[in-house]
């Protein structure tokens, strides 16, 4: 039998007050010792592996690698604490469109440095060229240019002319077809040349072969999914179009399949996709922000005005833009915006659209 029965009320009250006291500082301590916590797992994502360890270590990331892989490997090599802790930071700092290639990296770089390094392609020695995924065949002829002492109007020519797209065609014919040679299209091996990190030792080695090796890899890893693109009744012109799209679009917080999803979505019903960087495409252009004049733009690659695909791919594209392509998320979701923080946000019709304009980038203005 419990002794409180025997006690006054006001023993009675002192006692349950007691007990409130004693749960309210419990939970008190709970709290701090999960904020303690969560601190202290924060500093660790976001603090070097050994800030006092300069010493150089070689990384290699093979094509293809996934965050995950790639974290791991930088775990084994001592280059940060913890993979699933980096993996997490890096999804949290909305990155991870890695470059593959061969890193000098050190266990005192923080993991914000560390990325940096694996998405601006910073890699070893100065003959390794590396292409970043969405970049377009000026940019690639900027960047080969830089690499070998030429002048980029000159590589561009060089990826242009007739002859070199002409050999192209006989050396890789399942990749290089005659729908590159569409009148309507701005340069023929436009998204043909695919992103990854290339060794130049030699910067007198001719642009045509420095290029059919991006041409040769982007074969090699489309043969790849040949059977899911004659499935899907595309042609590979029309696959690698497509991916471009998905690839300008996303960011590292976009979910590709998604954005995939909305332009299947949108040609179904037969809408114009109304992507933006078709727009900055036509008119040649690179900037944050598209206006309503920008809209305008006579162009066959203006999605705004033209239905369905571009004649063209309009910057290549990684295996994440290509395979969200063949294997697009199930929505019914016609519309998606990009916050100025990077989040996208989907809806379903043009007046779920509209609220999520005014609210996230209208007010953010």
């Amino acid at each position: 039998m419990s002794n409180d029965i025997f006690l006054p009320p006001s023993g009675r009250k002192r006692r349950l007050k007691r007990a409130v006291l004693i749960v309210f500082f419990l939970l008190l301590l709970l709290a701090a010792a999960l904020a303690a916590g969560a601190y202290y797992v924060w500093k660790s994502a976001s603090g070097p592996a050994d800030a006092g360890n300069d010493k150089q270590v070689n990384v290699s990331i093979p094509l293809g690698s996934s965050l995950s892989s790639i974290s791991q490997t930088l775990e084994d090599k001592g280059i940060v604490k913890n993979a699933m802790l980096f993996k997490y930071y890096v999804k949290y700092k909305g990155e991870g469109d890695f470059q593959a290639g061969e890193y000098v990296l050190s266990p005192s770089m923080t993991p914000d440095a560390i990325m940096s390094s694996l998405k601006e392609g910073k890699v070893l020695g100065d003959g390794s060229l590396a292409i970043p995924e969405g970049y377009q065949l000026a940019q690639i002829a900027e960047l080969i240019a830089a690499q070998t002492n030429r002048e980029a109007e000159d590589v561009l020519a060089v990826l242009n002319s007739e002859a070199f797209i002409q050999k192209m065609m006989t050396n890789h014919p399942a990749l290089v077809t005659n729908a590159v040679m569409n009148e309507n299209i701005r340069y023929p091996l436009e998204g043909y040349l695919y992103p990854a990190t290339y060794d130049i030792e030699n910067p007198e080695k001719p642009v045509e072969e420095i290029a059919e090796e991006m041409i040769a890899k982007m074969d090699e890893i489309v043969q790849g999914y040949s059977a899911q693109i004659k499935a899907s009744g595309m042609t590979v012109h029309e696959f690698l179009t497509f991916a471009s799209l998905v690839e300008e679009e996303a960011t590292g917080k976009t979910d590709r399949k998604k954005i995939a999803s909305v332009f299947y979505n949108r040609m179904k019903a037969n809408m114009p996709l109304q992507t933006d960087p078709t727009v900055l495409y036509a008119k040649g252009e690179h900037k944050d922000r598209v206006l309503y004049e920008d809209l305008e733009v006579d162009s066959p690659y203006n999605t705004y005005k033209v239905k369905g695909l571009t004649p063209g791919p309009i910057g290549n594209s990684g295996i994440d833009s290509m395979e969200a392509v063949l294997s697009p998320e199930q929505t019914d979701f016609l519309y998606f915006l990009a916050s100025p923080a990077g989040d996208v946000y989907y809806s379903k019709t043009l007046e779920e659209h509209n609220k999520l304009k005014a609210k996230y980038i209208t007010n953010a203005e």
